[in-house]
């Protein structure tokens, strides 16, 4: 059957009341305005096949009536492999995540960069002034390089602060896996997530810290909270048990809480798994140096010293990077 032009502009207006369904949801209401509502108009195209129906949708004289705006479709980022991040026990993969420091003024916070290995909890913060590509590349070479055992796979989330080229192109020079995480998969970048809140979040706040002393927080990452996290603050560590109906349970026993630096101990291939110009005894040198609680009282002066800092340069006399320290 030929369809009039005045058919063809019934078809259009309804695509563009509708939003463009699909070809079977408006067939049915071009027949529900013949059938039910008994507009008169509507009897000829509301006979309309499916198939002609997307035929007419691509003629010159539909296109001409009405313009359809479709979304951009979003293109596909061939970065980093979409997997499950899976150790299976072995040290040297680590999970990432950023944690932003709050805004005030419509002015950006500083960026921490929190990275955890998977087996040993081994955890490292840096702070960034922004996460551009400028900014964190240097970070993240310097964060890498400060874990004491060498690295095999990089986890991130989708964000595109980790999701580019050129943190790509740093990975790959360093021979390390890069994998970010699945759809409807909440828990692959879990671990990370979790210390942001009970590491990064419980000793720096959700306060807005201005993005010109990221290189002050930096030091403070450095000289304490990294040195305290590792070496004198226990996590628990789950061990795995498989019940009377076969299904695998994660149990944490008193035993297995340790310092990330205690598990990387007890594994048998902590010596082997070092970086080059790591020993046991430099780190046993560094874990021995102060008690817990000395190291955390120290560190608790230096991070009340850090925000009085923070807060009479925020107010407008910037003191310099050390003043923190003194």
């Amino acid at each position: 059957m030929k369809y009039s032009s005045r058919d063809i502009a019934l078809l259009a207006r309804t695509d563009e009341l509708h939003d463009y369904l699909s070809g079977p949801a408006t067939k049915k209401i071009l027949g529900r305005e013949w059938s039910v509502y008994g507009h008169v108009d509507y009897r000829t195209i509301a006979g309309i096949s499916i198939a002609h129906f997307y035929n007419l949708r691509q003629s010159h004289l539909y296109r001409s009536i009405t313009k359809r705006y479709t979304k951009t479709k979003p293109a596909v980022v061939n970065i980093a492999e979409r997997a499950r991040p899976d150790a299976r026990g072995r040290p040297g993969y680590i999970r990432i995540d950023t944690v932003h420091q709050g805004d005030l003024d419509k002015k950006k916070g500083v960026y921490h960069i929190n990275a955890v290995d998977e087996v040993r909890q081994w955890e490292l913060v840096a702070s960034v002034e922004k996460i551009a590509e400028y900014y964190l590349v240097l970070v993240l070479e310097t964060l890498l390089a400060g874990f004491p055992f060498i690295i095999y796979g990089f986890h991130s989330d989708n964000g595109s602060e980790f999701i580019n080229k050129t943190v790509a192109k740093l990975l790959n020079k360093l021979l390390i896996r890069f994998t970010k995480s699945r759809p409807r998969h909440t828990n692959d970048n879990g671990l990370v997530e979790s210390k942001n809140g009970s590491v990064v979040r419980k000793h720096l706040g959700y306060a807005h810290i201005p993005q010109a002393f990221a290189d002050v927080r930096n030091r403070y990452n450095r000289d304490f909270l990294n040195l305290y996290i590792n070496f004198h603050r226990p996590c628990f560590f789950p061990v795995s048990v498989i019940d009377h109906r076969g299904k695998v349970k994660k149990t944490y026993p008193y035993q297995e809480v340790m310092t990330p630096y205690d598990k990387l101990k007890s594994l048998r291939i902590a010596e082997t798994s070092l970086q080059p110009c790591v020993t046991m005894k430099k780190l046993d040198d560094i874990a021995n140096q102060m008690s817990d609680n000395e190291f955390a009282e120290r560190m608790m002066k230096a991070r009340s010293n850090l925000f009085q800092c923070i807060s009479r340069g925020a107010s407008g006399s910037l003191l310099s990077p050390g003043s923190f320290l003194d």
